[in-house]
């Protein structure tokens, strides 16, 4: 079960990437910082949603499938401005999940259909509490990302 200390903790260590900027150009078919970014964005909005629909006692079903596509992810960084509006933004919905998250109690066990495809580190079609969702989000979905954000940073050349 996730704890949502942990969960800001992650979200920490993403902003505080994002925030330290100088990010490179992608290799080609990998996701750019601004990309990343939006997607998370995107992908706290629909577990809010879940979070939200699961603390009103809804049915509620989750897939991660639409805010992967990067004409949507490209919309939305221009919408925002670009990389610091996105972390705006990020900063914003990480928040509102978390405070969802904090808010679960028992709550967390209600299974939730799920669906999260992200390369071959995260496969999940099944129902889950959703507490374990939010949990694979914080141990393998942003880490996953963080080290993405990592890769893309410049570094500099050596004298």
């Amino acid at each position: 079960m996730v704890e949502s200390g942990e969960l800001r903790r992650r979200y920490d260590e993403v902003l505080d990437l994002v925030d330290g900027g100088e990010f490179g150009v992608p290799a080609e078919g990998e996701l750019s910082a601004e990309q990343i970014v939006a997607h998370l964005a995107a992908n706290d909005e629909l577990m809010s949603e879940a979070t939200e629909a699961v603390l009103a006692g809804s049915p509620f079903a989750y897939y991660d499938l639409e805010t992967i596509h990067r004409p949507q992810l490209d919309a939305l960084a221009a919408e925002c401005g670009g990389l610091d509006g996105l972390a705006t933004l990020l900063r914003a919905t990480s928040q509102k999940l978390c405070a969802l998250t904090d808010r679960l109690g028992e709550a967390a066990e209600t299974p939730v259909d799920t669906v999260l495809r992200e390369g071959f580190d995260l496969d999940v079609d099944e129902s889950l509490p959703w507490g374990r969702v939010l949990d694979l989000h914080a141990r393998v979905h942003l880490p996953m990302h963080l080290a993405q954000l990592h890769s893309l940073r410049r570094h500099p050349h050596p004298a």
